[in-house]
């Protein structure tokens, strides 16, 4: 059966259910589904919001050329994951989120239900399962699109900056890089997925159902973190951002470089890739980017990658490795 024959009311008794547990389960969420509009709660006195938007054919595609299918899972759980991953890099948590969901007439209804259950698995799975979807809209289009507009707190704390790096401070990495760029290559590979081996999978899988590490980003904040960030468009571009809004320098350990590259082996072999590029270039494994005062004990799951350094006066900010500059683009939303 596809959405064309079911009115919206319909679909819509089809995904609730499938959504949360109801309102009742998050405080912040006064009133869910139903009204025109939802309303949420501001105990902190400030709000953290983010929107994020995944299109078919230039986020995802239904089929990729090994033959992979992507699930309306895959790009529910994707959802969820890319939002709290932007709460998570201010160090805030998720409270809320509403969701836009654009569809073909000829959309599975099966396709939208498993979308609503890998949205719901993505944020209990993810550790954000007090997160609540307080609404959102139907709409019908020439392409699948969705986009969720997401909510956090504070919880009483500063947010941390993209601004606030300082040289000496310690560059630091929680989560993963590389490993959804080595999974994209895979996808759009020639390499059949039925012949992939279990960790070629499992790289593949974190480019379509990414783990960003949620409980990093709090913990960052109340550690001391200086400045962070989401990785999402590839360690250099967005180290390149976080460093321009500082006014500095991140200087990248080689060595440490190598060591995330290691995972990425099994694509590269089987590709003839060079997984460093993918290291220095890929997004969305969404891993969190922070930098830290150099006497600090790095929080648990950070690894230490680099350090900050004030730009020459002939030099200006940006992101170099062992005091060279690092030409690698990452991606680019409309130049790629």
């Amino acid at each position: 059966m596809t959405v064309s024959r079911l009115s919206e009311s319909e679909l819509l008794g089809r995904i609730f259910p499938r959504l949360n547990r109801g309102p009742d389960t998050n405080a912040a969420v006064l009133l869910g589904p139903g009204d025109d509009a939802a309303i949420v709660a501001a105990p902190d006195g400030r709000t953290v919001i983010s929107i994020d938007t995944q299109v078919q054919d230039q986020d995802f595609r239904l089929e990729w050329n090994n033959g992979y299918r992507t699930s309306g899972y895959d790009v529910g759980w994707k959802a969820a994951a890319q939002n709290l991953s932007d709460i998570n890099a201010m160090g805030a948590r998720a409270t809320s989120l509403v969701v836009s969901l654009t569809m073909t007439p000829a959309t599975p209804v099966a396709w939208v239900e498993d979308f609503a259950d890998g949205l719901t698995a993505g944020l209990q799975g993810l550790g954000a399962g007090d997160c609540a979807v307080a609404g959102g809209d139907l709409g019908r289009g020439r392409e699948l699109a969705v986009s969720v507009a997401i909510l956090g707190t504070l919880d009483g704390g500063d947010p941390v900056l993209r601004s606030g790096a300082l040289p000496g401070d310690t560059v630091a990495l929680a989560g993963t890089v590389g490993r959804a760029a080595a999974g994209l290559a895979l996808l759009e590979s020639s390499v059949p997925v039925q012949s992939l081996g279990p960790a070629q999978r499992a790289l593949m899988d974190t480019q379509c159902r990414p783990h960003p590490p949620l409980a990093a980003g709090p913990l960052a904040r109340h550690a001391g973190a200086t400045s962070m960030m989401d990785i999402s468009d590839g360690l250099v571009r967005d180290g390149g951002r976080l460093a321009e809004a500082s006014g500095q320098v991140l200087n990248l350990d080689p060595q440490a470089l190598k060591a995330l590259a290691v995972p990425l082996l099994p694509a590269a072999e089987l590709l003839g890739a060079e997984p460093l590029a993918w290291v220095l270039g890929g997004g969305e494994d969404h891993g969190l980017l922070a930098t830290f005062p150099a006497a600090l004990r790095l929080p648990h799951g950070f690894t230490a990658i680099g350090s900050v350094e004030a730009p020459s006066p002939t030099d200006s900010t940006g992101v170099t490795i062992a005091g060279r500059p690092a030409d690698t683009v990452g991606w680019d939303h409309f130049a790629d």
